[in-house]
C-alpha cells in the first residue's frame, strides 16, 4: 500500500480552545473519535486502510496531548468535543461525514449526532457504549466503586495522587492486567500498542482526566438512540469485558438502521485485534450507505 501524505493543522473551537488535528488521503471525509486517554495512533490501521480511497481525518480531544486544555473547565465533556467536531468540519469546510467512535468516542459521536444531525451521513460504534460504561464493567460494580474512591482521594491529596497514577498506569503488572481484563487481546494485539495507550494515559493532566472521566459517567445518549435516523455499524467483540456484548446487542436494537458485527476473540479493541476484518466490514458498510 502507497504511503499517504499527513497534513496537520489548529484550529480555534467555540470557546477559543485550540484543537489539533491530521488529515490523510483524498475521497468522502471520514472523522475518528478515539475512546478517553487514547492517542490517534490507536486508529493507525483503519488509517493506513482507508487513506487510500476516503479523507481520513483524525483528531485530539480537548485535554488531550496536543490539543488544549479549556480555561473553563465546564466545557470539558462529551458536548465540548461533540461542538469541537463540528467546529472541525467547519474549519475544513465539509458539509457532512461518516462519524466513527471507539469506546468513549461512541458518547462523543452519538451527541455529534444529537446537536447537529445536518453533519453526519452515517455513524461507526467500535467496541462503543452510550451511557454509564462503570455499570457493570466486568460483571460487577467494582469499578464504579474504584472511580469514586480514586477521585474523592483525589480531591483531599491531589499531588500525591497523580506522581501514583503515573507510576501505576505505566507499570508493566499494570498494562498485563488491562490486557487480562478485557481491554486487549494479546494473541492478537502487539503489546507495544498497549504500552502507547498506557503512555498516552499516563501524559494527559489527571484533574483534566478525572473531570471529563466523571462527564462519561454522568452521560447517557440512550434517548436519543431512537431518534438516529441515519445507517449505523455496530462492531462489538465477544471477549470485551469492557463494554460487554451484551450492551452491544440493545444498542443494535434501539436504532432502527443499525447492523451489528460481532468480531470472534474481539476485546475491547477488537479495531487492533482483527483490522482486516474490522476494515472490510467497515468498507463494506460505507459502500452500501454511499453518501
Amino acid at each position: 500500500m502507497k504511503r499517504v501524505s499527513k497534513q496537520t493543522g489548529f484550529f480555534k473551537s467555540f470557546d477559543d480552545t485550540r484543537i489539533y488535528y491530521e488529515i490523510r488521503g483524498a475521497g468522502k471525509p471520514l472523522v475518528l473519535a478515539y475512546g478517553i486517554g487514547c492517542l490517534i495512533n490507536h486508529w493507525q490501521q483503519q488509517i493506513k486502510y482507508f487513506s487510500s480511497h476516503y479523507t481520513v481525518i483524525t483528531f485530539d480531544y480537548r485535554a488531550h496531548h496536543q490539543s488544549e486544555t479549556p480555561q473553563d473547565q465546564t466545557h470539558l465533556n462529551v458536548e465540548g468535543i461533540a461542538r469541537d467536531i463540528r467546529g472541525l468540519l467547519d474549519h475544513l469546510e465539509i458539509k457532512k461525514a461518516s462519524l466513527w467512535g471507539h469506546s468513549f468516542g461512541a458518547q462523543v459521536i452519538t451527541h455529534t449526532y444529537d446537536l447537529f444531525p445536518e453533519s453526519v451521513s452515517n455513524l461507526v460504534f467500535i467496541n462503543g457504549f452510550v451511557s454509564d460504561p462503570l455499570k457493570g464493567m466486568l460483571g460487577n460494580n467494582i469499578a464504579s466503586s474504584v472511580f469514586n474512591l480514586f477521585n474523592s482521594g483525589y480531591n483531599l491529596l491531589p499531588e500525591t495522587l497523580s506522581l501514583l497514577w503515573r507510576k501505576a498506569v505505566n507499570n508493566p503488572v499494570a498494562i498485563q492486567l488491562a490486557a487480562l481484563s478485557g481491554g486487549f487481546n494479546l494473541n492478537l494485539t502487539s503489546l507495544k500498542d498497549v504500552e502507547i495507550y498506557a503512555r498516552g494515559v499516563a501524559s494527559m493532566d489527571l484533574d483534566a482526566f478525572l473531570t471529563l472521566f466523571e462527564s462519561m459517567v454522568k452521560f447517557d445518549g440512550r434517548p436519543v438512540l431512537g431518534r438516529i435516523e441515519v445507517p449505523v455499524l455496530i462492531i462489538a467483540g465477544n471477549k470485551d469485558s469492557i463494554t460487554p456484548l451484551k450492551l452491544q446487542q440493545e444498542v443494535h436494537k434501539k436504532i432502527r438502521k443499525s447492523h451489528l458485527l460481532v468480531v470472534p476473540y474481539g476485546s475491547h479493541c477488537s479495531l487492533l485485534d482483527m483490522p482486516e476484518f474490522v476494515n472490510l466490514r467497515i468498507e463494506k458498510f460505507l459502500k452500501e450507505n454511499a453518501y
